[in-house]
């Protein structure tokens, strides 16, 4: 029986000291450090891990109790949530960018015992908030630069409490195997803290079971092995990572790698060259934002060639990816661009050996996401939420769609409620919200069934589920008609210029929108036109970016008007803001998810200037630096009429 289908290895500790013995001189995880790739193997991280788990036990970490883990990805971060679940404790992964009054909050509420952080940074965040935490008893940090001073009881160094643990294992040579052995599927595996995008943050209580049962059917479905390669980029906090470089690479054995530090993931990227790859839609945007702009400033027999070979992909790649027919000319001529053209790119996205990526959390514009395909790169959606361990629908390959977020997933059932709400019942639905019953049994049903809080169907074409909006979201028109912000929003960010959006017009006559602008893409834009501008504020108020950015709102605008159901809800105004919604203004959460009532709230003035006649209003806003420092920004914001499209769908109903 191998590793993926041995249902005896229930958690994460058991699958480590079964790889050990599998395959133990096979690079388990890996770190780039001053420019160098530093490798451990399985049976080196199994005894980093061990030595840990015994040094955490010496401080009082028992079963039950919660570990915070606070950093960038990290090999000692990871091994830090092995080591907890090794004494049945429980790690409580924390946004590393999260100011302190937030992580007060998550480790208040968890009841954290021990804070293991990367360092002085976190350490100072958490000694400014630790009176507001009474159960966290000790700091752990791994970074020792700028702590040489820093002298109270509670603060440790990690290798220190590893040496510590060292010493406990040689006299208690029993200790650390019972404690394994005494784990089960069913025990607590994580705690992962919702985004909070509507309140306080909420604990997901997810099993060994939920995490394990969930990864192993991911890693079926799509046939992932040991010899994948994965960057490990993304927060700790979310889910996302947990299941793609922690959960399944413990199931299937493959390696992760840590990049060494946000500036150089890109580079990062191309040398580790993953074949295994997730990335939210931005990511993949701004990729195609910097080769673009690239391929603007190149020679022009290169623009020209690279024109026209992206031509050629555009008609024949994905068909070819989907390996369906092409005729022989189109084929060679594929194969003479994947020389010239595609291969070299994708070398620069650093993505010519992935043969999976994901992308999910919002919609992907169409063209991006062909524009990826189109090379060979077989990029697919998926739809999950924390609350399952991520996977609820995945597009089967051969049925890959812009539209659509795929099928159900293996031992998912998914239906659709009377008021249209998708709920889903599968082995990975969390067990409850931490502290939170009444929220658990509004979100959860009796049997098993989960509240999504998404608006959805299934397609009738081709059976994938199609998600039109956040049900809470989804509202009316004062004539009736359907307004269904997420999906407007989402539309807007398919052009690169638009970095966010903020749909207004439930209970009003018609719908208005906050844009944020693309400081990268609209600035070299801007550039490239002569265009003068002194940061964000200037350039957001130039005309001839408010005329960029109508033309973006009107093709959205022409595309609702072939809708019967939402050609009334076109924007009909629209204000781009002085400033970039920011989650240490409260405006984003961690996940770069708007907050559409706290935006509407704080900016309540300029919500009101959009259904006036006004053309332009005076607003004051205070901000965070990121230095920590607070401020005001004072601007005054131009507001601008759309083009509304007559409703063409009954036209096009009745040519066909």
């Amino acid at each position: 029986m191998n590793q993926e289908q041995d249902t005896t290895l229930d958690t994460f500790p058991k699958l480590l000291a079964s790889h050990v013995k599998l395959r133990p001189t096979r690079d388990a995880i890996r770190e780039k450090d001053l420019g160098i790739w530093q490798s451990w193997t399985w049976a080196e991280t199994a005894a980093e891990i061990r030595a840990l788990a015994c040094g955490l036990a010496t401080l009082g970490l028992k079963r039950g109790d919660k570990l915070a883990i606070v950093g960038d990805n990290r090999p000692r971060l990871y091994w830090g949530m092995t080591a907890a679940q090794a004494l049945g404790a429980i790690p409580v992964p924390l946004y590393q960018d999260a100011v302190a009054d937030e992580m007060a909050y998550v480790l208040d509420n968890a009841d954290v015992k021990i804070a293991l952080v990367e360092d002085q940074e976190q350490i100072d965040k958490i000694l400014e908030i630790r009176d507001r935490c009474p159960q966290l008893e000790h700091l752990i940090f791994d970074d020792t630069r700028g702590l040489r001073h820093y002298q109270e009881d509670f603060l440790h160094d990690y290798e220190k409490v590893q040496q510590v643990g060292v010493e406990h294992d040689h006299d208690h040579p029993e200790f650390y195997e019972q404690e394994v052995a005494a784990g089960s599927g069913a025990e607590i595996s994580i705690m992962l803290y919702t985004s909070g995008t509507t309140g306080n943050p909420k604990g997901v209580v997810l099993s060994n079971d939920n995490v394990i049962i969930t990864a192993r059917n991911g890693i079926v479905r799509e046939g992932l092995t040991a010899d994948e390669e994965v960057l490990a980029y993304l927060p700790m906090a979310w889910v996302g990572d947990n299941l793609f470089s922690y959960a399944q690479s413990y199931v299937a054995g493959f390696c992760v790698s840590c990049p060494e530090d946000a500036s150089t993931v890109a580079h990062d990227l191309r040398e580790i060259g993953p074949t295994y790859y997730f990335a939210p839609p931005r990511v993949y945007e701004n990729m195609l934002t910097q080769v673009m702009i690239r391929m603007e400033d190149a020679a022009e027999i290169k623009r020209k060639l690279f024109h026209y070979f992206m031509e050629h992909a555009r008609k024949v790649g994905v068909r070819i990816l989907n390996r369906e027919s092409v005729s022989l000319k189109d084929s060679l001529l594929y194969k003479l661009g994947n020389m010239l053209v595609y291969g070299p790119l994708k070398d620069v996205l650093g993505l010519r050996r992935t043969r999976l990526a994901y992308t999910a959390g919002e919609a992907i514009g169409p063209e991006i996401f062909d524009f990826y395909r189109s090379l060979g790169i077989n990029i697919k959606q998926l739809y999950g939420q924390t609350e399952c361990m991520v996977f609820i629908c995945v597009q089967p390959d051969g049925e890959v769609f812009a539209d659509t977020v795929g099928t159900p997933a293996i031992d998912v059932e998914i239906k659709i409620d009377d008021n249209g709400e998708i709920m889903y019942r599968s082995p990975g639905v969390f067990l409850s919200y931490y502290k939170n019953p009444e929220s658990t049994a509004s979100t959860k049903t009796e049997d098993g069934w989960v509240h999504t809080g998404d608006a959805g169907f299934f397609d009738e074409h081709n059976g994938h589920l199609k998600i039109i909006d956040r049900a809470k979201d989804v509202g009316k028109l004062n004539d009736g008609t359907l307004f269904a912000p997420k999906y407007i929003e989402n539309k807007l960010k398919f052009f690169s210029f638009v970095k966010e959006a903020v749909l207004f017009g439930d209970g009003r006559d018609h719908s208005t929108a906050f844009i944020n602008i693309d400081l990268d893409a609209v600035g070299n834009w801007a550039e490239r036109r002569g265009l003068a501008y002194s940061g964000y504020i200037d350039l957001a108020n130039l005309d001839e970016v408010y005329q960029l950015i109508k033309e973006c709102v009107d093709k959205v605008n022409q595309d609702l008007s072939q809708d019967s159901r939402l050609a009334n809800s076109q924007i009909h105004r629209f204000l781009i803001l002085h400033k970039e919604l920011d989650a240490d203004d409260g405006e984003l959460t961690r996940t770069r998810k708007v907050r559409r009532n706290f935006v509407g709230e704080r900016y309540d003035t300029l919500v009101d200037a959009l259904y006036s006649d006004k053309t332009a209003c005076h607003i004051e806003t205070e901000v965070v630096f990121e230095d920590g420092r607070s401020g005001s920004l004072s601007a005054d914001v131009r507001i601008c009429d759309a083009q509304v499209f007559a409703d063409s769908s009954a036209d096009q109903e009745a040519a066909a």
